[in-house]
């Protein structure tokens, strides 16, 4: 009999001393760096689109969706009806960089949604299973074909948990990457927010690329998220992004877009980049394009294809289920037009969640795009930045109002975040933390989720905010009744 089955079959109290057996022993035999396990303590034992049964008989609507990877949610039945044909099939599991039917489709898919200009003279480099793996291969890559070695990445930044990737991210340290301005409303590094922000950002990375004396020789590369996700789901500015590429292109610096967690419709369009039309060098991409399994590859334009044979490998890099998998997760997504469908929900629930800003003076800012959602938790009790007076004879210091900032923002709220959390998840929502400070709540359902799932996915999480925001109002600043995940090692 399946564990499933065996649990399903059980009494309540069974399924419940089954469900904290599972978590004790998980706790006992485990690596402490584990991380989800911690605020998420539930045992999924089956799932079926945006739904997980846990082995205590609860169900949990999933806004967490594998961090991305789901794009069609759990066990989606165009995924596996492509992992069952192969496995039916009597075709090799694991076979290295070998050229196989199933793999050609997957290229072929792939290719199909690239944007144009990089599609008519793609290479594609199999990596590792990981997304960490694939951004190795592309700060490799550029250093290779350039034959320089620095490398520009940005505040706020997440690449992956390899050393080369951790390089680049925002939490580095003693690393030989420079890092610029990411450009935001809510905590713009200039103060100011919008356009002016924005341009700013700008300036300031074209003035450190053209100065003799700024420190910074010409580097290998720069790599960006379209939309930062670990960093606060924070979107890049349209036009900002198209100054980037222009600023790169006229200094001939490979452009490398990680889109390892936006591709596949996860933010409106099909790959990020398309909202703003640039084309970029190298497109870093996993997650959501094994169909839920692993698989990581790095698209990229043929003239930087200088590689030896063996200059980036490995063993698992030839995972015949995960590329039928996501052939047709990618087929499916481009069929059924659900990136546009992720467009239109996706305001839709951003409207909805802003109204919280009107209720709930502990939702500093609602953000994102398409179905990429996050909700900045703040303080509201501390006070916020002060604001500098307009110049005058007494002040010739001061900014000037075209630079002001429309909101000044308060402290973030690591532990109100986390409080939210825990209510969504006894509310049967699952939900994830991010930002600077962890005090980002963020959603990222699966793009096939129904309108009536996404009003329940809404009404949870408001919900979920209210009583929160009771408990801090009562009893001043949210003291967690556990332990928060940062001081659990068990």
């Amino acid at each position: 009999m399946a564990v499933t089955e065996s649990i399903a079959g059980g009494t309540p109290g069974e399924a419940g001393a089954v469900h904290e057996g599972i978590l004790r022993r998980q706790s006992a035999r485990e690596s402490s760096a584990r991380t989800y396990a911690r605020a998420l303590p539930i045992v999924p034992v089956r799932a079926r689109g945006l739904t997980i049964e846990g082995a205590d008989g609860r169900r949990y609507l999933d806004c967490l969706s594998g961090a991305g990877t789901l794009a069609l949610g759990h066990n989606h039945p165009v995924v596996l009806e492509a992992i069952r044909g192969v496995l039916d099939s009597g075709a090799p599991l694991s076979v290295l960089d070998l050229a196989t039917p199933v793999k050609d489709a997957f290229t072929t898919e792939l290719f199909r949604t690239l944007p144009p200009g990089l599609a008519d003279r793609a290479r594609v480099q199999f990596c590792g299973p990981a997304g960490t793996d694939a951004v190795e291969a592309a700060l490799k890559l550029v250093r290779a074909a350039t034959g320089r070695s620095g490398i520009l990445a940005f505040t706020g930044a997440y690449h992956g948990m390899t050393a080369g990737a951790l390089a680049a991210s925002g939490g580095a340290r003693d690393v030989q990457v420079t890092r610029l301005p990411y450009p935001q409303d809510y905590r713009c590094p200039f103060g100011v927010g919008g356009r002016p922000g924005a341009e700013l950002a700008a300036r300031w990375t074209e003035s450190l690329l053209d100065d003799p004396k700024s420190g910074v020789p010409l580097p290998a590369g720069m790599i960006i998220e379209p939309v930062q996700g670990e960093g606060g789901v924070i979107p890049a500015p349209d036009d900002w992004l198209r100054r980037m590429r222009r600023l790169t292109a006229d200094r001939s610096i490979p452009l490398i877009a990680d889109e390892v967690q936006t591709g596949v419709g996860r933010t409106g369009a099909f790959w990020a980049v398309d909202h703003s039309g640039i084309t970029p060098d190298v497109m870093v991409l996993s997650k959501a394009i094994g169909g839920s399994l692993p698989l990581a590859v790095i698209v990229y334009r043929d003239d930087l294809d200088v590689w030896q044979p063996g200059a980036h490998a490995g063993t698992f890099r030839g995972n015949q289920l995960a590329m039928a998998a996501g052939t047709a997760t990618l087929a499916y997504v481009r069929e059924n037009a659900l990136a546009e469908r992720a467009a239109a929900l996706g305001t839709r629930m951003l409207t909805q969640l802003a109204e919280l800003t009107h209720h709930f003076p502990c939702v500093g800012d609602v953000r994102g795009r398409g179905l990429m959602i996050g909700l900045e938790l703040v303080d509201p009790d501390a006070d916020p930045a002060t604001t500098r007076p307009e110049p005058t004879a007494d002040h010739p210091d001061a900014v000037p109002a075209a630079l002001e900032p429309t909101r000044t923002p308060h402290p973030a709220a690591p532990e109100l975040a986390a409080a939210v959390q825990r209510e969504c998840l006894q509310r049967g929502l699952i939900v994830e933390l991010g930002g600077r400070h962890a005090s980002v709540v963020r959603l990222l359902p699966p793009l096939t989720i129904s309108d009536e799932q996404a009003t329940a996915v809404l009404d949870r999480l408001a919900d979920a905010v209210a009583a929160a925001a009771r408990h801090h109002q009562t009893h001043g600043p949210y003291q967690p009744r556990h332990p928060s995940p940062a001081q659990r090692t068990g």
